[in-house]
C-alpha cells in the first residue's frame, strides 16, 4: 500500500472478509486483557533470577528478552531474530543475541522461562491460580489459542508447536503468548502492506501519540536513523516537518491497527461472540491483578489504549 489512503486498497477488500462475522471491537479488547497477562513475564522478578541462574546479564532486561522470547525458534542466529521481532535494531538483537546459545540453550530457556512464569504467576495471581474462574478461563483461551492459524506466522507457529502445560495458570500464559505472537506476526504483515520498514513503523507510530519518542528509543535506532526515516515519511506526506502525524499519516497508521485487528480475528471467530464474551468476562480480575502488580511500565511501545 502507497501512502494513498484516500480509498481501500485491493489487499485491504480482500482483509476486509477476514473479520466478517466477529465486533473488531472485541478482537482489539481481547488483546487488551490478555497483552498484561503475557508481557507481565517479562518485568517479573522471578524472570530475572531464573536468567540469572542460566548466566544471562539482569541489569536490565534486554539480555533476557531476546532469547527468552526467541528460544521456541530454536537456535536461530540473530539476522532471522530481527526479522521476527522487526521493530528492533538489527544492532541491537545481533549484540544480545551474539552469545545467547552459548549461554544457555533453547531447551534450557524454555524450562527456564516455564519455571519463570510459574513462580510470577504464584506471587501475583495467589490462591486465584487453582480457582475455577482462572481453569474455565484458561481452557477458552486455549481452545481459541488453538484454533489460530500459524501459515505465515513464524513466531506464532514455533509457539503454538511447543507442548502445553499442564496447570491452568501456565495453559493460560501459553494460551496468551500464542495469541498475541499470532496478532504480532498478523501486524507485522500489516506494516509491510502499508509500506513501513521497521524504523518507519515506529516513527509513525510515535506521531500519532502512540508514545513518546524517548519510549520508542528503546528498541535501539540512532538518531540519525530515526532522523532519516522520519524524513522519508515527510517526503511521502505522512509525518510533518515536527515529528507529528499528517491527516494522511494518521488514516494510514488507522488502517495498519484495522488490518491487524482483521488479521487477529479467527480465533475469535473460531471461539464465537458468546464464549469469547464470557472469556472477556473471566480474564478481567487477571488482568486487574497484571496491572496492579505495579511491575509493567506505565508507557509501552505497543499504543495500548490510544490506538
Amino acid at each position: 500500500m502507497s501512502e494513498n489512503v484516500s480509498g481501500t486498497s485491493a489487499t485491504g477488500k480482500a482483509e476486509a472478509g477476514i473479520g466478517a462475522g466477529v465486533d473488531l471491537g472485541r478482537v482489539r479488547q481481547l488483546w487488551h486483557l490478555l497483552e498484561p497477562l503475557h508481557a507481565v513475564y517479562y518485568y517479573a522478578p522471578e524472570s530475572f533470577e531464573e536468567a540469572a541462574a542460566l548466566g544471562y546479564g539482569t541489569e536490565e532486561r534486554w539480555p533476557s528478552y531476546f532469547p527468552y522470547r526467541a528460544a521456541p525458534l530454536g537456535a536461530v542466529g540473530s539476522e532471522r531474530v530481527a526479522s521476527a521481532f522487526y521493530s528492533f535494531s538489527p544492532r541491537m538483537v545481533a549484540e544480545h543475541m551474539k552469545s545467547a546459545w552459548g549461554t544457555a540453550s533453547p531447551d534450557q530457556v524454555l524450562k527456564a522461562r516455564e519455571r519463570a512464569v510459574d513462580r510470577a504467576y504464584r506471587s501475583i495471581l495467589g490462591d486465584r491460580i487453582h480457582s475455577p474462574e482462572l481453569a474455565e478461563a484458561a481452557a477458552l483461551a486455549r481452545r481459541a489459542a488453538e484454533a489460530a492459524n500459524t501459515a505465515g506466522r513464524p513466531l506464532a507457529a514455533a509457539y503454538a508447536e511447543l507442548v502445553w502445560p499442564e496447570a491452568p495458570h501456565l495453559q493460560l500464559w501459553h494460551a496468551a503468548t500464542i495469541l498475541r505472537e499470532h496478532r504480532g506476526d498478523g501486524h507485522l504483515a500489516a506494516l509491510l502492506i502499508a509500506g513501513l520498514d521497521p524504523v518507519e513503523s515506529l516513527v509513525s507510530f510515535a506521531a500519532i501519540g502512540a508514545a513518546s519518542v524517548e519510549r520508542f528509543e528503546s528498541r535501539g535506532w540512532s538518531p540519525e536513523e530515526w532522523t532519516a526515516a522520519r524524513q522519508r515519511l515527510t517526503a511521502r506526506g505522512l509525518v510533518n516537518e515536527d515529528g507529528t502525524a499528517t491527516p494522511a499519516g494518521h488514516e494510514l497508521r488507522r488502517q495498519v491497527e484495522q488490518h491487524t485487528d482483521e488479521l487477529a480475528a479467527a480465533p475469535w471467530r473460531a471461539l464465537g461472540p458468546d464464549v469469547t464474551a464470557r472469556l472477556a468476562d473471566l480474564l478481567g480480575e487477571f488482568w486487574v491483578a497484571a496491572l496492579s502488580s505495579g511491575l509493567l511500565p506505565s508507557e509501552t511501545t505497543l499504543g495500548i489504549g490510544k490506538v
